[in-house]
């Protein structure tokens, strides 16, 4: 298999896996996970030589041929990089994570599997090259994400937390949706790569290169949407360090850089950037200044270097994008391994607020060690990584000013930003393990195992590395950004010294003034609190969140009344004057109208008007569900008379069973219908009720009169026999040519059961009873048969059912006993032969199952619930789960044969003087139908019948037992 889809098919498979490994391992098995992800690493590198010779790896799987829809993955150097970091840091932080949690903690099996889930979801969106497959993981990280935020679910600010960066990313990502799919329709394409090559111009062009900005821009945490990062940092600090410092909100930087050299040049697009760019940096830098919770100062630091990366990026020129590669990746490399640090910190003393926080750069010089060299790249100082990526920025924002003068304002920020960033990272050293007057020295009461060291020991390393071996990695940053014809947009060379430069001299400004800034701070600090919340972002989120909640409640208070008469009356009145209006307003009626096709048609509609009016006026609810059923067998008698004898048998099966369950459901309401409601609400209804009948015949009317060609449906028949190799036309079109509507149908069917039984089982809808077998009933039968004294004594009347001893001698009924056990057996046959004959004749699964049904509940009319869980021991649910495996297992069995699902095959047997025997595949569907149906109606037995007699009799015993207790 191919290496990028094997890589995510492993890494995906490895997240479902890791629940049970980390359940059986513990905190060891993320030693595994961390070893899988490196090994991912290793491969990628592995491609690197090959890559940087200018070669693309590209992988296409069709999806959807007829749509042009394929997964399709491409390898270039830009997406090599960014698979680097998600791996290799992903690695380096699961290795983290088996210091880092205590053994046996809850949620830690879901941590690991959601972990690598996002990891998998990261990976793809940098590989795929497909937009939609793009936007697919695009969503998975939102998802992920909010699953990782709110690890510890029994917070209220985590789940806050949780929710808010759902919900910031979400709605930017359906922006984002929106502008992808402008762009593959107007490109032509829907390959990433294509619409960059050729990207669509005019206004539909401009349009959607916004809306994917909307996305990108509120995945990386930009203004305005900046405030759902640091409120992120409720998660644990693994999570922290992965997704907020090297993966997630690179997602967006990821996007912005693919999309720069395509939509550079519309208007608005590098100003909108810069100056947003501009204000998250500089709104970051001064809000980390004014933290006392040292992970709150790396978390408004990650929003501000965010913004520097969206302005490097947003110049949208080879040279600034060469710069911004060089800043993202010494950013992540860098701001890593903070996360951790504050995370090691934090478990081992109990606190964050840097004003409780004294002495520990003494107590733990390693630790003390690598955050010193990771702020210090971060704040740019040589020979460190962040300064030659940032002396990288300035240069190239200097030199493509003379062209663009929007690149002159980013130069500008981004020299201002730094002195915040020097002064931030000062703060945070200082706060984190400076000793401070009058502050006792900060106890451990958690040591640490060194082990928890390697991972942030890892990525300081790259802070050097990568600084000193600049030139190693010119080549890299210098194909990513390949491709101009003009030299003049080369960029510099990544190397740590270019000589004594303008640059330079600015450098070294920003590390004093940063100096200087610190030294300010320090001695002000006690009056720089921070800022007001009133006035932030997040605030305004929450006043506006608040505020639909608000509208939502009130709206909830007018519309949802607590009455079904009303809710009826406004979405019928909404139809009427929707639909009847289009109807009375365009003329679309037809001139002339058919009354009747067949003169037996007018006495059936007659009897079924008449059946609807009475049913208005029932007093009792029997009579109304008698009347309404009558409605139902008119419609099955019309199907029988017009040659559709399959649809006449479904209808009359149906209503049948409909009848049944109705009555079930009466019993246990008061026999006669509530109080007759005022006459003006009478006139109101009847008002309502025969404008939606006009309506709807109006709707019938103009249907039928609007076909000026001759239906598909004359081509049905021949297509059955000729496809389906069945001569009924129904029962083809169900298992064969519209099986996946079926497929769908038959889910409907197990949800609607297994809800039905949620209402009415008091503690599980598993039928736990002792049952009564078969064989025990036989034995009961002959025992009792030769016990009977007095066949006269009606205690001792002979048993023609099952379960017959346990019934009430009061309310049995011997007729409708050897009724039962005459016709039970022959439904029952009737049943299986309409499942195997009804694909050429009158019947199928669906009627079979409800044939066989109605003969269950004949059996509990005239025994019971003792006779229904005598006949079938079976539990209603496996039945149905059966059903629907079986018709599933049907579906995709073709596959293994090369065949499209749900294919059909068959073969005619010779048997010789008895005839010809046809057999079709379609046939086992139909059986995944006929357990459905089946274990549909068992599951309305037992719920309704079964169960509510268990209610009725445990009530009677109860007020049995008050009635003869002593008062």
């Amino acid at each position: 298999m191919a290496l990028m889809t094997s890589g995510l098919l492993a890494i995906s498979i490895l997240s479902i896996l890791a629940y049970p490994l980390i359940r059986r391992l513990g905190r060891k098995a993320f030693y595994l996970l961390a070893l899988a992800l490196a090994a991912a690493c290793v491969l990628f590198a592995v491609q690197a030589p090959a890559i940087l010779s200018g070669a693309v790896l590209v992988e296409r799987f069709e999806w959807v041929p007829q749509l042009d829809l394929a997964l399709t993955f491409r390898l270039d150097i830009v997406s090599l990089m960014f698979a680097l970091l998600v791996t290799g840091a992903g690695a380096l932080v699961l290795l983290y994570c088996t210091r880092y949690f205590d053994s046996g903690e809850a949620g830690l099996p879901r941590f690991g599997s959601v972990f690598l889930g996002f990891a998998a979801s990261m990976l793809g969106l940098v590989l795929a090259d497909d937009v939609y497959l793009l936007f697919i993981f695009w969503e998975g990280t939102t998802v992920f994400s909010f699953l990782l935020i709110g690890h510890s679910s029994k917070l209220r600010t985590s789940r806050a937390a949780a929710l808010q960066a759902l919900m910031v990313t979400t709605f930017g990502g359906l922006a984002m949706l929106v502008g992808l799919v402008l762009l593959a329709s107007a490109a032509g394409t829907s390959e990433l790569s294509g619409i960059v090559a050729d990207p669509p111009g005019g206004a539909l062009g401009a349009t959607a290169a916004f809306l994917l900005l909307a996305g990108a821009l509120s995945k990386s945490a930009i203004f305005p949407f900046h405030f759902w990062l640091p409120g992120a940092m409720a998660a644990p600090t693994p999570v922290s360090a992965y997704l907020h410092a090297a993966a997630m909100v690179k997602a967006g930087i990821y996007l912005i850089a693919r999309m720069g050299p395509a939509f550079g040049d519309v208007p608005g697009y590098r100003e909108t950037l810069v100056v947003l760019g501009a204000i998250t940096m500089i709104n970051g830098g001064i809000r980390a200044l004014r933290q006392f919770d040292i992970k709150l100062i790396v978390a408004h630091g990650t929003v501000s270097q965010l913004g520097l990366l969206v302005m490097v990026f947003g110049a949208a020129d080879p040279r600034s994008d060469f710069a911004g590669l060089a800043l993202l990746f010494a950013h992540a490399v860098a701001k890593a391994p903070l996360f951790l640090t504050v995370g090691i910190i934090d478990h081992g003393t109990g606190t964050r607020d840097l004003r409780k926080l004294s002495g520990l750069g003494r107590r733990v010089p390693a630790l003390a060690v690598i955050a010193a060299l990771a702020s210090l790249s971060m704040a740019g100082v040589p020979p460190f990584f962040g300064f030659v990526a940032k002396e990288s920025a300035l240069t190239e924002l200097l030199a493509i000013g003379q062209e663009r003068p929007i690149a002159y304002l980013a130069f500008a920020f981004t020299a201002i930003g730094s002195v915040l960033t020097v002064a931030y990272m000062g703060r945070f050293l200082w706060g984190a393990f400076g000793s401070k007057p009058g502050v006792e020295p900060t106890p451990l009461a958690h040591r640490q195992e060194a082990g928890i060291l390697v991972a942030p020991a890892v990525f300081a390393a790259f802070t050097v590395l990568g600084g000193l071996g600049a030139t190693l990695l010119d080549p890299w940053l210098q194909a990513a950004v390949a491709g101009s014809s003009d030299e003049t947009l080369a960029p510099e060379h990544f190397a740590l010294w270019h000589g004594f430069t303008p640059v330079l001299a600015v450098s070294a400004s920003i590390l004093i003034l940063g100096g200087l800034l610190l030294l300010v701070v320090r001695r002000t600090s006690p009056l720089l609190p921070p800022s007001p919340e009133r006035f932030s972002a997040s605030h305004a989120y929450w006043v506006l969140t608040h505020w639909i909640d608000e509208l939502a409640v009130r709206l909830t208070a007018i519309t949802q009344r607590g009455s079904l008469p009303f809710y009826l009356a406004v979405i019928l009145g909404v139809f009427v004057l929707a639909i009847g209006g289009t109807l009375i307003t365009t003329g679309v009626l037809p001139e002339r109208l058919e009354f009747a096709s067949s003169p037996v048609q007018i006495p059936i509609a007659i009897i079924m008007i008449l059946a609807a009016v009475f049913s208005l006026r029932a007093r009792t609810r029997f009579q109304a569900v008698v009347l309404v059923g009558v409605t139902g067998y008119g419609m099955a008698a019309i199907f029988a008379l017009h040659g559709a004898p399959d649809l006449a048998l479904t209808q009359a099966l149906v209503e049948t069973v409909t009848l049944i369950a109705f009555i079930l459901v009466i019993r246990r309401l008061p026999q006669r219908i509530g109080s007759v409601p005022a006459p003006r609400v009478r006139w109101m209804r009847a008002v309502i009720g025969a404008a939606v009948g006009l309506v709807l015949g109006g709707v019938a009317l103009v249907s039928l009169g609007a076909r000026v060609a001759e239906p598909i449906s004359l081509q049905l028949p021949e297509l059955a026999y000729t496809g389906g190799h069945g001569k009924n036309v129904v029962n083809v079109m169900l298992v064969d040519i519209r099986g996946w509507d079926t497929m769908g149908e038959l889910s409907v069917i197990l949800a609607a059961a297994t809800g039905v039984a949620s209402l009415v089982f008091l503690r599980t809808r598993v039928d736990n009873r002792p049952k009564l077998s078969r064989k025990a009933a036989r034995s009961q039968v002959r025992e009792h048969l030769l016990k009977v004294a007095d066949p006269n004594d009606a205690t001792q009347r002979v048993s023609w059912l099952l379960a017959g001893r346990h019934l009430d001698p009061a309310r049995r009924s011997i007729l409708l006993e050897v009724v039962v056990r005459l016709i039970f057996h022959a439904l029952m046959l009737l049943s299986l032969y309409l499942l195997l004959t009804g694909h050429n004749t009158p019947g199928g699964g669906f009627a079979g199952g409800l044939v066989a049904g109605l003969a269950l509940v004949a059996r509990y009319l005239a025994g019971g619930r003792y006779e229904l869980g005598a006949t079938v021991p079976l539990d209603a649910g496996r039945i149905l789960g059966t059903g629907l495996a079986v018709a599933v297992t049907m579906a995709f069995l073709p596959l293994l044969f090369g065949q499209s699902a749900l294919a059909s095959a068959w073969f005619d047997l010779d048997l010789g003087p008895f005839g010809e025997l046809s057999f079709v595949t379609s046939t086992l569907f139909d059986i995944g139908v006929y357990l459905v149906v089946f274990g549909l109606i068992l599951d309305v037995l037992r719920s309704l019948g079964a169960e509510i007699d268990e209610h009725e009799e445990e009530d009677a015993e109860t007020a049995l037992e008050e009635e003869v207790s002593p008062r």
